[in-house]
């Protein structure tokens, strides 16, 4: 019988998650890894199989402990002014809750497929709830202008987050999201 493992692996998970999100998957090696979570190599190894595999694990545990949270807040906004306040409210911490996600979609989508998978599920779903917002429905018609703003929508928050990071200034992100929700509003 081998000895019981000395870590929580669902701990070793978020804070990787957290080490990738700030450092990207090519900027956190196999040594950052075991000095940042505490792991000896081989446990690593043994537990996740690779540093991929911590990566697709930690990208996992993002969505659903971070994203899906924040698209439920979205989804039950009353207006789109509360919906793009949410979303940007939810990056005023160190890791903010869209971060690993964007990380991965710029780094590895384009050259990972379970990547490109996991990013685009949870931008779809993003997307579907600021439709949700915009409409008051939850249709997914590709025919209505909603889907498309909702999209459009989506892609200029997840640009006010990446300038935030750019920038390390939040606030004109948060101004810059209060004027796009004031224009969408209602008149």
């Amino acid at each position: 019988m081998g000895r019981p493992r000395g870590f929580d692996e669902t701990e070793v998970i978020a804070a990787a998650a957290a080490l990738f999100a700030n450092r990207a998957y090519d900027g956190v090696s196999v040594d950052d890894l075991v000095t940042h979570l505490g792991v000896h190599r081989n446990s690593l190894y043994k537990t996740f199989g690779s540093k991929r595999g911590l990566y697709l694990a930690a990208l996992r545990w993002h969505v659903k402990h971070q994203v899906q949270p924040l698209i439920s807040e979205v989804g039950a906004a009353r207006d789109i002014d509360e919906a793009v306040r949410g979303t940007l409210a939810a990056h005023n911490d160190d890791v903010g809750a869209l971060d690993l996600l964007l990380m991965a979609a710029t780094e590895r989508a384009p050259v990972d497929e379970e990547v490109r998978t996991e990013v685009s599920a949870a931008l779809h779903a993003l997307d579907r709830a600021v439709s949700t917002v915009l409409t008051g429905t939850t249709s997914d018609n590709g025919d209505q202008p909603a889907p498309a703003l909702a999209e459009a929508l989506t892609s200029a928050l997840i640009g006010l987050r990446l300038r935030a990071r750019a920038t390390a200034s939040p606030t004109e992100s948060d101004l810059a999201g209060a004027a796009l929700a004031r224009h969408l509003g209602p008149a």
